[in-house]
């Protein structure tokens, strides 16, 4: 056991690091968000505790999404490489501690008797077993404690990814759903405007037979019902290209029923989240987080390059064991204990390590960009889908009332032509507009359904999310707390 004694000495002086304090740095973004005509007032309160089902509300879309988070591909990858920047840190974390060997050896001589020189043959066995520790270095600048840290800051920036990931495809997967019940009401549009154009043509052949009309009324309708048969074509199309988006980001066939019929009826699914928050809520978002693990890894491998610059001391330990009987084996006087220290320094490498510390000073600053990069990145995309939510009502209820006067105008312009008061034309320009109204008009709604979708994803505040990777440790908060070791 004396021998042990220097390990576990080595072991325990081992606690200090050369890394530099790690201080987060300021956020590059004012402290609240954009305020004026494009922006919704609202008071500043902290990001409440969300989840998905709290902003989708709709049985039928949280069901997709579920299905998506258990089947899709590039989540399944994420969720691979959290595992392989764990193994990665207990890798790294492994070399804190010694590396205890054992081994056993039996030997056999024998020996002729012209090669002994006698009359006898000369024969023996020997037995031999070995306990003892590879060489362990000393930790006593902190070089491989802060190499751990580092490992340990990656593998949570990776955890922080794949909640990025998970994040986005719960984004994409409600985006598609509503493209796909806005692409439904445009086919409904087209069908029943096709159905009036119709009517429309087989009145005007009537009133061309009768001598009422001229022949020119009859093919400006039948130019309405062909557009109109043309989109209902497209829009066909685009269902069966939004089933398919549908069903890569779910990773399964859709199931019909899951579907919803029309803009109107999921647009009313989505729930408003608050938009008048601090800007310090970006801190919560997915690649924030894993921005800020990337600049703690970077900063704890200055502490590594530093500590390079020492000496580097290691331990070697061996309890061996040999005899010539297998029952006197595990005794004292079988026993040979050996200990080597070595120690290590470059007297000349071309300025080597000073050159390692100067690139990760720069590493660790590249680091800082990306992460205020990154951050304010995140302002612009937040300040934007405010903006946007700012206004989309307002150009939502402009886009009703032109819709429902364009309906109007048509039946008005309908019936004075039937009465023959108006010509033909007339009422085909009516028709026309009313089309592109109600066309517009399910833009608009699936613009503003979106836009809640977007607030959702870009604000980053599913705490669900945070915590449901299948294999995943949840991340510290960045916060007063220690990181957890994953074992």
């Amino acid at each position: 056991m004396r021998l042990l004694l220097p390990l576990l000495l080595g072991t325990a002086l081992a606690g200090c690091s050369m890394a530099p304090k790690y201080v987060r740095p300021d956020l590059p973004v004012p402290a609240s968000w954009p305020t004026g005509d494009a922006y919704l007032q609202q008071s500043e309160a902290a990001l409440p505790s969300v989840t998905y089902r709290d902003i989708f509300r709709d049985p039928r879309v949280q069901r997709l999404i579920d299905q998506a988070l258990a089947n899709n591909r590039d989540l399944r990858a994420s969720v691979a490489n959290i595992e392989a920047a764990r193994a990665q840190y207990r890798i790294q974390r492994a070399e804190l501690f010694p590396q205890v060997d054992t081994g056993a050896t039996i030997t056999r001589r024998e020996i002729g008797r012209q090669a002994a020189g006698g009359n006898f043959a000369v024969g023996g066995t020997t037995y031999q077993a070995t306990l003892g520790t590879s060489a362990f270095e000393l930790d006593l600048f902190g070089r491989v404690r802060s190499l751990s840290d580092a490992a340990l800051a990656r593998y949570f920036g990776q955890e922080a990814a794949a909640r990025a990931v998970r994040l986005t495809l719960t984004g994409d997967v409600a985006s598609a759903w509503l493209t796909y019940a806005a692409d439904q009401s445009l086919l409904k549009i087209a069908q029943d405007t096709a159905a009036a154009a119709r009517r429309s043509v087989e009145l005007t052949r009537a009133r061309v037979s009768g001598g009422i009309a001229p022949r020119t009324d009859l093919r400006q309708a039948e130019q309405i019902l062909a557009t109109a048969e043309a989109n209902i074509a497209s829009q066909r199309t685009a269902l069966a290209q939004d089933i398919n988006a549908l069903q890569l980001l779910v990773g399964a066939p859709i199931d019909p029923a899951l579907l919803p019929a029309s803009i109107e009826e999921a647009a009313g699914t989505v729930a408003e989240l608050p938009a008048g928050l601090d800007s310090q809520v970006l801190l919560r978002r997915p690649d924030v987080v894993q921005a800020e693990y990337d600049l703690r890894a970077a900063n704890a491998e200055i502490g590594a390059a530093r500590a390079a610059l020492f000496p580097r001391i290691s331990l070697t330990g061996l309890f061996s064991f040999a005899s010539t009987a297998l029952s006197s084996l595990i005794s004292s006087d079988a026993l040979t204990k050996t200990a080597t220290g070595n120690i290590a320094y470059p007297i000349f490498a071309g300025g080597a390590a000073r050159a390692g510390v100067d690139q990760t000073r720069a590493q660790q600053q590249a680091a800082l960009a990306r992460y205020e990069g990154t951050i304010q990145t995140a302002f612009r995309e937040v300040a934007d889908a405010l903006a946007r939510r700012g206004t989309i009502s307002d150009e939502l209820a402009a886009t009703e009332r032109f819709a429902a006067a364009a309906q109007d105008t048509y039946q008005l312009s309908n019936a004075r032509y039937r009465g023959g008061v108006e010509p033909f034309l007339t009422t085909l320009d009516a028709q026309r507009s009313l089309y592109a109204a109600q066309q517009q008009l399910v833009q608009t709604r699936l613009i503003r359904a979106t836009n809640l979708v977007t607030l959702y994803r870009t604000l980053g505040g599913d705490s669900q999310l945070a915590v449901n990777a299948v294999g995943a440790v949840p991340a510290p908060a960045l916060v007063g707390s220690s990181a957890p070791n994953p074992q």
